[in-house]
């Protein structure tokens, strides 16, 4: 396809761009599109999920729905659960597009996916933990292992390393 020079792709793809420079004098835009793996994507998702979480918590509401919808995304919810920085959850239609309702609790204060990899070690996390959250008494990092999803201090009692896939505190 061809662009020109002040064309904008959409904001979910990259763009290699090559100039070329026609007879005419117009500078013409050769762009070639290439869309993120789908592991970015999920990644992105989770993301923007968390940071309407904390956007709800900020300005005080009780629940916010979050779509689209990954597993991943309602792995890291029930992690938020079981330490108690969420109230409760549901899923509603998985299957097809789906929402997740999020009732909150007050207590977040920032909550991060890495859209980027991070792999760790099970004898790094707790250097990891020191360098991510503020302090030691609240806040967890969550990772993919081989396990599952866990929290910080599972990955560290069952020894595993993984992932990171993001941190809420």
């Amino acid at each position: 396809t061809r662009l020109r020079r002040n064309d904008k792709p959409s904001a979910d793809c990259r763009v290699h761009r090559r100039f070329f420079r026609q007879a005419s004098g117009v500078f013409l835009l050769q762009a070639a599109f290439a869309f993120p793996r789908e592991r970015e994507m999920g990644r992105r998702i989770l993301n923007d999920a968390l940071r309407a979480i904390v956007n709800a918590e900020k300005r005080g509401k009780a629940s916010v729905e979050l779509k689209p919808i990954s597993t991943v995304m309602s792995s890291f919810l029930k992690i938020m659960k079981d330490r108690g920085y969420i109230k409760n959850y549901q899923l509603f239609d998985p299957h097809r597009v789906g929402r997740i309702s999020v009732e909150l609790q007050g207590r977040v204060r920032d909550c991060k996916a890495l859209t980027y990899r991070q792999d760790i070690k099970a004898k790094d996390i707790e250097t990891y933990t020191k360098q991510t959250l503020p302090t030691r008494q609240w806040g967890y990092v969550v990772i993919t292992t081989p396990d599952g999803v866990l929290d910080h201090e599972e990955a560290i009692k069952r020894n595993v390393g993984g992932q990171v896939l993001g941190y809420f505190h």
